[in-house]
């Protein structure tokens, strides 16, 4: 197939352009060439999807079987790209988020069925958090494209290259040993998904002329908190000794659930749904899911060939010094 993919060259996106190659897709990529490293094998467009005369070149004489649109984040934006392209394709598939349903995290069993958050096609960046934007860009895609629309809600993605810095954080910190603060409950289940398979599943669903709408969220109970650290410490090869600190101390200490605590979601009403989203539909359709053992090893795989002072975790992680407090004064 002739694929065109916005983004791209991060992540998801470059396990996407991974898996279009190796099925023998003719890939476009369409990316500003900040973020990453197109990989070889495509046909690279350098532009701006914000800018008309980027887009307008990129759609010049050009047409494709479906494109796919990794990086789409304000509805207005998105919108003018599905025009640009409206015509141009049989299918839009489009990487949405899990976030973008406002049953998710509070209501168990959230699933496609859900109700998203209100957000008009046409909002712009500073009309709605994350979570609500992305329900306006599924609207303007579904608005304005003509052919196949395959929205994809991705749950929690992990894997390697990944660029948000959950996973990476915990492997790098575990690696270095000691004691090492853990946070809520060793027997919390979980579900987490390898980007690889998100990708793997796109394409199927792309490659069927699919319109449709799928959670893929990965397997409940696939991992738990415990046994996705474990696996840390296994795969590094660490002398880490977990210290499990219950939710409460944490909370009253202002800890910050998610970011500073990678994963960690207190036991809480908000986040009573967190691990408990439905992706039966997409397992239905042949969704696979890699044990989390792969995903962790390969991950570590990965990062290993970065020096530790050159990673990069975002928002992610607590410091050092306020860890080494927290555990002092918890035991």
């Amino acid at each position: 197939m002739r694929t065109l993919i916005i983004g791209g060259s991060v992540f998801l996106g470059r396990a996407v352009v991974e898996e279009a190659l190796r099925r023998g897709h003719e890939v476009t990529t369409f990316n500003r060439g900040r973020s990453g490293v197109d990989l070889p094998g495509v046909e690279a467009v350098r532009g701006d999807r914000e800018a008309p005369e980027d887009l307008e070149r990129l759609t010049g004489g050009r047409t494709w079987d479906a494109v796919i649109d990794i990086c789409g984040y304000v509805p207005k934006v998105v919108g003018r790209s599905v025009r640009a392209l409206n015509g141009r394709a049989a299918t839009y598939a489009f990487v949405s988020s899990i976030s973008a349903c406002s049953a998710w995290p509070e209501t168990p069993g959230a699933d496609e069925s859900s109700p998203r958050f209100a957000c008009a096609p046409d909002a712009g960046a500073d009309d709605g958090d994350y979570g609500t934007l992305k329900a306006g860009c599924e609207r303007a895609v579904e608005q304005g494209f003509d052919g196949n629309v395959l929205i994809i809600e991705p749950g929690l993605i992990l894997g390697p290259h990944e660029n948000v810095g959950r996973l990476p954080w915990w492997l790098t910190r575990v690696a270095r040993g000691g004691r090492v603060l853990a946070p809520g409950r060793p027997e919390t289940a979980m579900q987490v998904i390898d980007a690889r398979d998100i990708a793997a599943f796109t394409l199927d669903r792309v490659e069927a002329g699919v319109g449709e709408r799928y959670f893929t969220s990965g397997v409940r109970g696939n991992v738990t908190y415990g046994g996705l650290l474990d696996l840390c410490r296994e795969v590094t090869g660490s002398d880490a000794e977990f210290v499990w600190v219950k939710d409460r101390f944490l909370l009253d200490r202002e800890v910050r659930s998610w970011t500073e605590l990678p994963l960690w979601a207190p036991g809480r009403p908000e986040f009573a749904g967190t691990w408990l989203p439905s992706s039966a539909k997409a397992h239905t359709a042949g969704l696979h899911c890699r044990p989390v053992a792969e995903t962790v090893g390969d991950t570590w795989a990965w990062l290993r060939g970065i020096p530790e002072a050159e990673r990069s975790f975002g928002a992610h992680g607590i410091d050092p010094d306020k860890e080494a407090r927290l555990l002092a004064e918890y035991t």
